[in-house]
């Protein structure tokens, strides 16, 4: 049996601490059982900060009454053998892959800090801004005016998670996506809104299970028809219908992660991803 007590991880980075979250968190969720607390420690940047770092790891430790694991993306070499003196598992995960491409490759790797999240070239970062600025302008059917500007068009019934993908969308790939709610006028003539009839090839779906969607719209109007689960279900069962009717392909948001979601309409509707 598994120890039941939360088990501390650290994320250590000399910059933001992303790469080493993302890879982190990866490797933790194949550990079923286990308790996670994960903290993340960025900007450990020069040896006062690694030593408090050291520090903090040994602190979780005495506290726990067990190894912290401590995932590291540091890239000088200093800083690398100050952490590894924390009396926790350490995890280089640079060093794992870094040594072996060295040798396959003939050479050194630059050893400059924040190179991974760097602006390496200023018209594709232009060009991620330019995409978040467009999901925020075009969320929630505010304006259709651009839409023609548009990579994909998510539709669906408020709240199933529309905004979150859109904005992952353009955030993390640079694709131009709007949104637009499907609401129960749309319904009594199933029919798609006239606004968006020429832009049927860019509409993509979601929808959700009628107790989620109650669950959500609850917490934002609470006690209201809106939110009673009935009225989710005819709306669910009826954007679900005209979707079909439409030829609109859609996708179930209930269980799926916006990064599963993102990706899946990548694919599906064959944008050309961005990556930054």
């Amino acid at each position: 049996m598994p120890d039941s007590r939360p088990r501390r991880a650290f994320f250590v980075s000399d910059r933001t601490g992303i790469t080493a979250e993302m890879l982190g968190h990866s490797l933790l969720s194949q550990f079923e059982g286990i308790p996670f607390k994960e903290v993340t420690l960025p900007f450990v940047d020069s040896p006062d900060r690694a030593r408090e770092a050291v520090r903090q790891i040994n602190l979780a430790g005495t506290e726990d009454g067990q190894r912290p694991l401590v995932f590291s993306t540091l890239v000088d070499p200093e800083l690398r053998s100050i952490i590894a003196t924390a009396e926790a598992l350490y995890l280089d995960c640079f060093q794992v892959f870094i040594l072996p491409m060295e040798k396959e490759l003939g050479v050194d790797h630059t050893q400059e800090i924040g190179r991974a999240h760097r602006v390496r070239n200023v018209d594709e970062y232009h060009s991620r801004i330019e995409a978040v600025n467009f999901v925020l302008s075009h969320d929630d059917g505010v304006s259709t005016k651009e839409l023609v500007h548009a990579d994909i068009v998510l539709v669906g019934v408020s709240r199933c998670g529309k905004t979150p993908t859109c904005l992952y969308l353009g955030l993390q790939y640079g694709i131009r996506a709007a949104n637009y709610p499907l609401i129960p006028e749309d319904f009594r003539d199933m029919k798609l809104p006239a606004r968006l009839q020429k832009f049927r090839r860019k509409l993509f779906g979601l929808t959700i299970q009628a107790d989620r969607l109650a669950q959500i719209r609850n917490e934002r109007r609470p006690n209201s028809n809106y939110a009673q689960i009935d009225n989710c279900q005819y709306e669910i069962d009826r954007a679900e219908l005209l979707m079909r009717q439409e030829g609109i392909p859609f996708l179930d948001a209930t269980n799926s992660s916006i990064e599963e979601l993102a990706t899946t309409i990548l694919h599906q509707a064959r944008l050309q991803r961005q990556v930054f």
